[in-house]
């Protein structure tokens, strides 16, 4: 994860008339220049406030300004120290001693302990693929004293500082031991870190409003230029206040009519309208993408059976759902896309060719047969207030009913969608067949990341699949001596990844956000809070 990628902007142009939007306020009531309340729109509202049980993205975003971690990554994705002073490796890399910074402070006024980090880390690696690699390969992990926490590994493991820095769901937060040490499968109720923002639980309006106030107490790390995840994390706005628009065209007129600062994504279709205006700022905050995905659960029929899954990869456009998130500009996405990002060190082509040609659906039919298909029910479930995935989800519909499934298609919010996907219930019970979403790029570098290609059945991720032979190769990969070894094993993992069809790449996507033109210091990869300032 050294490779620099740099971020692209596209400075919007000439004056639109926005008409006023009536969820927040009239012109005449527009956010003063200087204001010291930044107004957000997020893609979805947080309907789960633990970042370490849910992967949703919403949810991450809230969780980096309240809590911070023990290392972030800077614009080359490298690990640097965040909350660590720093570490050292003894006993040939068997021994790694992560230092606090002085002064860490949680937002109930309890100083941060090494002994918190601890059990923040053994919670957070319960959920995280990556985690469980890290302990896997941990003998021992301890708190020697306040300020210092000692990983004692079996083996060398070259990750550890790439684990601790992930900013990719799930985070490896840090919060107090009290909270830590609770099951990690049980939401935490209470949101309390030691980051540059406390969370207002009381101002909480669901599917409304979240409130953030800079916290008084928190010292960020002297030194280094912000970027990413790393270097100072300074707060320069007294609250950041999310506003949940799910109607695009008022989050747009919002935005438009200085009633908000930011809003995360933009539709396709109001895109050249937002460009337009000369005191907005349209750009791709993301170089690595989104990669879209339809997620099957491996549990129950019928797709408990990867040959179903498998026959299903012929009825697979790439380019009719990436059109349908991002408009049919393909500059803004790209097709014929496998398991790993591309442009990235572990893409390959390998097994991408069943994506490729026309797409024939009487073909689909017999091998669906062929494999066992009976007619079962399928149940769809669609987020209809997020715009990207419920166009993925039309989609998808639409390929499945032609493919000759039986189509429940159950449409409701986001939120609902995060908390029925956590149920291993048959889809009769409250469970579920098949869901859309998307990662970043950065989430599917490789292996160590790939939440999508865990086949550890009831510890992987929703879906929870059992694909041994996934897990040895990632293994493998997990202990492979340079970049060749890597990329040769990358490419055996697509092609068993194709074979098993643990879910359907659906293609790439660049998501742009926009801003107002006042707003400064705006970082990329996702909404970050902190060097933000407005003129």
């Amino acid at each position: 994860m050294q490779r620099r990628i740099l971020l692209a902007g596209a400075a919007a142009a000439g004056a639109t008339q926005f008409l006023p939007s009536p969820f927040l306020s009239a012109p005449a009531l527009a956010q003063p220049a200087g204001s010291r309340v930044l107004k957000f729109i997020p893609q979805a509202d947080v309907a789960v406030v633990d970042p370490i049980v849910t992967t949703a993205y919403v949810t991450r975003h809230h969780g980096f300004l309240i809590y911070d971690t023990l290392y972030g990554v800077d614009a080359e994705f490298r690990p640097q120290p965040q909350m660590a002073e720093g570490h050292k490796v003894e006993d040939g890399g068997r021994r790694v001693t992560i230092t606090l910074r002085p002064g860490l402070t949680f937002h109930d006024g309890e100083p941060v302990r090494a002994r918190d980090c601890v059990a923040s880390i053994k919670r957070w690696a319960q959920r995280d693929a990556l985690g469980q690699a890290l302990m896997a390969a941990t003998e021992e992990l301890v708190a020697d004293d306040d300020r210092n926490l000692t990983f004692r590994l079996k083996r060398p493991f070259a990750l550890l500082l790439d684990a601790l820095a992930k900013p990719s769901t799930p985070v490896p937060f840090m919060m107090p031991e009290r909270i830590a040490s609770q099951d990690a499968n049980t939401p935490i109720r209470e949101n309390i870190g030691s980051g540059p923002f406390r969370f207002v639980a009381n101002e909480r309006v669901p599917g409304s409003r979240l409130v953030y106030e800079r916290f008084a107490q928190y010292v960020p790390r002297e030194g280094g230029t912000a970027a990413w995840t790393s270097g100072p994390k300074r707060a320069f706005f007294d609250r950041v206040e999310w506003q949940v628009v799910p109607d695009a065209s008022t989050a747009a007129a919002a935005l438009g009519n200085n009633e908000v600062d930011w809003w995360e994504q933009p539709t396709a279709d109001l895109l050249p309208l937002l460009r337009r205006n000369r005191n907005l700022v349209v750009e791709n905050y993301d170089p690595t993408g989104l990669l879209g995905l339809m997620r099957f659960n491996a549990l129950h029929p019928p797709f408990n059976n990867p040959a179903i899954r498998r026959a299903l990869l012929g009825a697979v456009e790439q380019s009719d759902y990436m059109s349908a998130v991002i408009g049919t500009d393909p500059s803004n996405w790209r097709d014929g896309v496998g398991f790993f990002p591309p442009g990235t060190p572990m893409a390959t082509a390998i097994g991408t060719e069943v994506l490729k040609g026309p797409r024939d659906y009487d073909k689909v039919k017999r091998d669906l047969a062929a494999a066992g298909y009976k007619g079962e029910k399928v149940v769809l479930i669609a987020a209809s207030d997020f715009p990207s995935l419920n166009a993925l989800a039309q989609v998808g519909r639409d390929m499945l009913v032609k493919a000759g499934m039986n189509v429940d298609y159950v449409s409701t919010d986001w939120g609902s969608v995060v908390q029925r996907r956590a149920s291993r219930e048959p889809a009769d019970k409250g469970g579920w067949s098949v869901f859309f979403t998307f990662f970043t790029g950065l989430d599917f570098f490789s292996p160590a990341t790939h939440l999508g290609l865990r086949g550890n059945g009831l510890n992987a991720w929703f879906g929870w699949p059992t694909m041994p032979k996934l897990e040895e190769l990632r293994s493998a990969w997990l202990e492979a001596p340079d970049l060749a070894a890597q990329q040769k094993l990358a490419a055996e993992i697509q092609a068993e990844g194709f074979q098993e069809a643990p879910y359907l790449p659906v293609g790439q996507y660049f998501q742009p956000w926009s801003y107002r033109r006042g707003l400064t210091g705006v970082l990329g990869g996702m909404p970050l809070f902190w060097n933000v300032q407005k003129s």
